[in-house]
C-alpha cells in the first residue's frame, strides 16, 4: 500500500473560501458592504504561494525552470477562464444589445491578454457602479495576478543568478527575494498613496498600486525560516487576530471612501498574520476552526471557479429575471451548479494533466522508478546519508521528507502497516508540512503547484506519495512512465468528468424549474413594430407637446419595441459623439464662439446654453431653435462634462475634469462678456453632490450655488433653469433581445424632485425661470426609452440628438410664455 500525503494547509483555504465568499456576497447582494476587500486577500495568498514555490525549486535545483512554470500555470488557469469567456461572449450576443455585446466581446480580448485592469482602468470604469457592469468585470484582479506571476519569476531568477549557486541555495537567495519583496511594497504603496486621491478608477484597477499586496505574500514566503521557529500559542494567536480584521474589513471598509490607499492596509495586513501564524505547527490547524473547517476547506477548493462564474451569473440573471427574493436564489443556485460543474468536469482534471512531463537540468525527461515490490526495502539503502545529518532525525528518515515531532518516517514498510494502538495513522497519511496551501514537490523541480492564489485548488489527496526506491530497480522508460501516467489519469477523472456533467444536467434542470415555479413560462417580447398609434389624438395637430405626451403614454403600455429612428443599438453606440455640440463640452478642447454658436452672427438676440452634460445634451434642440429663428436669435453652446456650473467645485470622478472645470467657467464668463447675452440658459445633473473641500451639497445648496455663478451673465430675468430628464432606467442593462419595453421603464426618483423643487424656489426667489424635464420625457411619473419612433435617451439621463431635436418646439413655446423669446 503505498503512503497518501496530505500537503494542504486547511487555514489558508478557509482564508480563501471567506474571501470570495464576501466577494460573492457583495455583488449578489450587497452585503457585506466592504466584501470587495476580499480580493486583497486573494492577492496576498497569491504572492506568498508563487514566491514559496519559486524558492522551493530554487532551494532544490538552483535555479527556475520559467518553461515549466509558465506551462504549468496555463494549464491550471486558462481552461476554466477561457470555458466562461466563450460562455459568457456567447450570451452576450444572445442577451445583451448589440453595444454591450460588442464591448464584452473587448473585455474577453482584454481578459485572455491579461490587461483587463489596465482597459477598466484607463476607460475610467467605476468598480462600485451598479449598473452596465461587465460580466467580465471581476477578470481585473487575475489580470494583475498573471502579471505579477509572468513578471515576478523573471525578477527572481535575474537576481538570485547574480549570487553564486550555492549561495542562492539558502539562505541568501531568501534573503534576496525578501530585499526585493521589501522595495516592491514600497513603491507600489508609494503608488497608490499618489494616485487614489488623484484618479480613483485608476488607482483601484492598476497594477503599480496593487503589486504591493502580492509583493506581501512574498516577503512571508521569504520569511518562513523565522516563522517556523514562533512558539505555536502566538502563532495561533496571530492566526485568530489576523481572521478577525480580515472580517472586520468587510464590514469596515466603506465603497465610498478612497481605495486602496489607505483602507486596503486592513485586509492585506490581516491576511499577512493568518499566514504568517499558521507557518508553523500542524497545517491542519484544527484550533482554527473557522477557516479549518470541512465546509470552509471544500469551498476554498472550487474558489477559483466560483470566483469566475459568480459575476457572469449575476450579471445575466439581472437581465432576464425580475428582481426579488426569488431572482436572488436562483441566481445564486445557477452560480452553485456551474461552480461544482466546472471544478469538477474542467478545472481538476485539465489541471492534473500529466502534462508537461518534469524534466532534468539536461532537459531529458524524468523516469520515475516504481515502488520496491517487497514492503521491507530499507529507505536508508536506497539513499545513503551521513551519520551526522541523522542525529537529530527519527529513526528511517529520507532526505526531502519534512517531518515535526512524533511524526513517523514515511517508508514503504511503515505505508502498508495498519495504524497503530489508539488510532494513530502512519505519518506519511499526515499533512506534516506547515507551507503554502499546496506544498511544491521537492525531489522533482518544477512539479509545483501551477496558480497558487485563491483560484487554486489543493492537490487531491489521495495522491500517493513519492517514497525512496533501491537505486538496484530498473528505471521505468520515460516513454513507458508517460503512458502510465495518462492511463492513471484518465481513471482517476474520467469519473469525476461524469460527475461534473451530471451535476451540470441536474442543476440545470433544478434551475429550470425554479424559474418556472418563481415566474410562470416566460413571455419573450414580441418582433419590433411600428410605432404604436396614440390612444388619444393631440387636440391640435401642430401641438408638439401634446402629440409627444400622448407617445409617451403609449410607450409606457407598450408590449413590444417598435423600429426606433436611430435605433436603440445605434444611439447606444453613438452616445454622445453624434451631438453637434460635443466638442464644446470636452474638458481636452478650450471652445471659442464660432465653433460653438448656431445662427445668423449678426442676430439682435443672443442665447447662451451653459452647464454640464445635461446642457450639452440639450444642445442640438436650441442648435435648431437658432436655425428656426429667421436670423433673430444665435445660440452658444459651452460647458463641460462632469462640470456643475455652480461656484463651487464639485467633486468628479474624472480628474480631467476637476483640474478643469474652474478654468472652464472663467472661459465661459469671458466668452459672455465678449459678446453679452439677451438670454443664458443653464443645465446642470440633478444629483447630490460633494465639494472638492468634502463638503455635502443638497439641492438647495447646488441651485443657489448655480444662481451665484450665472446671474451675471445675463439681464435680470433672464436666466432660465433647465431641468435635465430624471434617471431611466439602464439602457445598457434593461435593453436586450429578450426584453421587452417595460424592462426599461422607470419612476421619477426623490432627488430629481428635491433638485426641481430648489431650482424652482431659486428662480421664484430671482425672478428667473424654471422649466421642468417632466412634461415631456415622463407620463404620469413614468418615464420610458422611447416616444413615437424616437428613443429618448442613450444613457440613464442624457436625451438623444435627435428626441432634443423634437424637443425645439416645445422649448420655443415654454420660453415664449414666459415671455423670454
Amino acid at each position: 500500500m503505498i503512503a497518501r500525503v496530505s500537503r494542504v494547509r486547511r487555514d489558508l483555504q478557509g482564508l480563501r473560501a471567506i474571501a470570495v465568499l464576501a466577494v460573492v456576497g457583495t455583488h449578489l447582494t450587497g452585503w457585506p458592504r466592504g466584501g470587495f476587500v476580499g480580493v486583497d486577500v486573494f492577492f496576498v495568498l497569491s504572492g506568498f504561494l508563487v514566491t514559496g514555490i519559486l524558492l522551493s525549486e530554487l532551494r532544490v535545483a538552483g535555479t527556475i525552470r520559467l518553461s515549466t512554470f509558465f506551462a504549468r500555470r496555463l494549464k491550471r488557469l486558462l481552461p476554466a477562464a477561457l470555458l466562461v469567456m466563450a460562455v459568457v461572449v456567447a450570451a452576450g450576443f444572445a442577451l445583451f444589445s448589440a453595444v454591450r455585446a460588442e464591448r464584452t466581446v473587448g473585455d474577453a480580448l482584454a481578459a485572455v491578454g491579461l490587461v483587463s485592469n489596465w482597459r477598466f482602468g484607463l476607460e475610467g470604469r467605476d468598480y462600485f457602479a451598479a449598473g452596465d457592469v461587465s460580466p467580465l468585470q471581476h477578470f481585473w484582479s487575475l489580470s494583475v495576478e498573471e502579471q505579477f506571476s509572468v513578471a515576478w519569476p523573471v525578477m527572481v531568477l535575474g537576481a538570485a543568478m547574480l549570487l553564486p549557486r550555492t549561495i542562492r541555495r539558502g539562505r541568501g537567495g531568501r534573503m534576496t527575494v525578501a530585499v526585493l519583496a521589501l522595495a516592491v511594497i514600497a513603491l507600489s504603496g508609494a503608488a497608490a498613496v499618489l494616485l487614489t486621491p488623484v484618479d480613483a478608477s485608476m488607482a483601484y484597477f492598476s497594477t503599480t498600486t496593487r503589486v504591493g499586496e502580492l509583493a506581501v505574500g512574498a516577503m512571508l514566503a521569504a520569511s518562513r525560516g523565522p516563522l517556523r521557529r514562533l512558539h505555536p500559542a502566538v502563532g495561533g494567536a496571530m492566526a485568530w487576530a489576523g481572521l478577525g480584521v480580515v472580517v472586520a474589513a468587510f464590514f469596515v471598509v466603506d465603497p465610498a471612501e478612497p481605495f486602496p490607499a489607505p483602507w486596503a492596509a486592513l485586509p492585506v495586513a490581516g491576511a499577512a498574520l493568518v499566514i504568517a501564524g499558521g507557518v508553523a505547527g500542524d497545517p491542519r490547524h484544527r484550533h482554527l476552526f473557522p477557516l479549518s473547517n470541512p465546509v470552509a476547506v471544500a469551498i476554498g477548493d472550487v474558489s477559483y471557479s466560483l470566483y469566475l462564474w459568480h459575476l457572469p451569473v449575476i450579471v445575466f440573471a439581472g437581465v432576464v429575471l425580475p428582481p426579488g427574493p426569488a431572482a436572488l436564489a436562483i441566481t445564486a443556485l445557477g452560480i452553485a451548479v456551474l461552480t461544482v460543474a466546472t471544478y469538477l468536469g474542467v478545472e481538476q482534471p485539465l489541471h492534473r494533466l500529466p502534462w508537461p512531463l518534469a524534466t532534468r537540468q539536461d532537459g531529458r525527461p524524468v523516469a520515475v522508478p516504481p515502488a520496491p515490490s517487497t514492503p521491507s526495502a530499507s529507505p536508508a539503502a536506497a539513499v545513503p546519508a551521513r551519520a551526522s545529518a541523522l542525529t537529530s532525525r527519527p529513526p528511517g528518515w529520507v532526505p526531502g521528507q519534512r517531518y515535526y515531532p512524533g511524526s513517523r518516517p514515511t517508508t514503504p514498510a511503515a505505508a502498508g502497516r495498519a495504524p497503530a494502538a489508539g488510532g494513530h495513522a502512519p505519518a506519511a497519511a499526515s499533512p506534516t508540512l506547515a507551507a503554502p496551501a499546496t506544498v511544491p514537490d521537492t525531489r522533482r523541480p518544477g512539479t509545483a503547484l501551477a496558480h497558487p492564489s485563491f483560484e487554486t485548488p489543493p492537490p487531491d489527496t489521495s495522491a500517493p506519495a513519492i517514497t525512496a526506491a533501491s537505486p538496484a530497480a530498473p528505471a521505468t522508460p520515460a516513454t513507458a512512465t508517460a503512458t502510465e501516467d495518462w492511463a492513471t489519469w484518465r481513471e482517476r477523472f474520467a469519473p469525476r468528468a461524469a460527475m461534473g456533467l451530471t451535476s451540470l444536467v441536474i442543476g440545470a434542470g433544478a434551475t429550470v424549474l425554479a424559474v418556472l415555479l418563481a415566474y410562470g413560462a416566460p413571455a419573450l417580447p414580441g418582433m419590433p413594430t411600428a410605432a404604436p398609434a396614440s390612444t388619444e389624438a393631440a387636440v391640435d395637430a401642430d401641438d408638439a407637446l401634446a402629440t409627444l405626451q400622448d407617445q409617451l403614454a403609449a410607450a409606457t403600455t407598450a408590449d413590444a419595441w417598435p423600429t426606433l429612428h436611430p435605433s436603440l443599438d445605434q444611439a447606444l453606440r453613438d452616445s454622445s459623439s453624434a451631438n453637434p455640440a460635443h466638442d464644446c463640452f470636452t474638458p481636452d478642447r478650450t471652445p471659442d464662439a464660432d465653433s460653438c454658436s448656431w445662427g445668423d452672427p449678426g442676430a439682435a438676440h443672443h442665447l447662451y446654453l451653459v452647464g454640464d452634460s445635461s446642457a450639452m445634451a440639450y444642445a442640438p434642440a436650441f442648435a435648431r431653435l437658432a436655425a428656426e429663428s429667421g436670423g433673430a436669435w444665435r445660440v452658444t453652446t459651452v460647458g463641460m462634462y462632469g462640470c456643475r456650473f455652480t461656484d463651487v467645485l464639485i467633486e468628479s470622478r474624472d480628474p480631467a475634469v476637476t483640474a478643469g472645470c474652474d478654468a472652464r467657467k472663467r472661459e465661459v464668463s469671458a466668452l459672455v462678456s465678449a459678446a453679452p447675452a439677451d438670454l443664458v440658459v443653464v443645465s446642470n445633473a440633478f444629483t447630490l453632490a460633494r465639494s472638492v473641500d468634502g463638503r455635502d451639497l443638497g439641492a438647495g445648496d447646488l441651485a443657489s450655488a448655480t444662481a451665484r455663478l450665472v446671474s451675471a451673465w445675463a439681464p435680470p430675468g433672464r436666466t432660465v433653469y433647465l431641468a435635465p430628464p430624471p434617471h431611466g432606467a439602464d439602457l445598457g442593462r434593461c435593453f436586450s433581445p429578450v426584453t421587452g419595453p417595460s424592462a426599461c421603464l422607470s419612476a421619477v426618483d426623490d432627488v430629481w424632485t428635491q433638485m426641481q423643487t430648489a431650482a424652482e424656489a431659486q428662480a421664484a426667489t430671482t425672478g428667473d425661470a424654471a422649466i421642468s424635464a417632466l412634461p415631456f420625457t415622463c407620463w404620469q411619473g413614468i418615464c420610458p426609452a422611447f416616444a413615437g419612433d424616437t428613443p429618448v435617451r442613450y444613457d440613464d439621463t442624457h436625451v438623444t440628438p435627435a428626441f432634443a431635436e423634437r424637443l425645439t418646439p416645445i422649448l420655443r413655446a415654454a420660453l415664449a410664455d414666459r415671455g423670454l423669446y
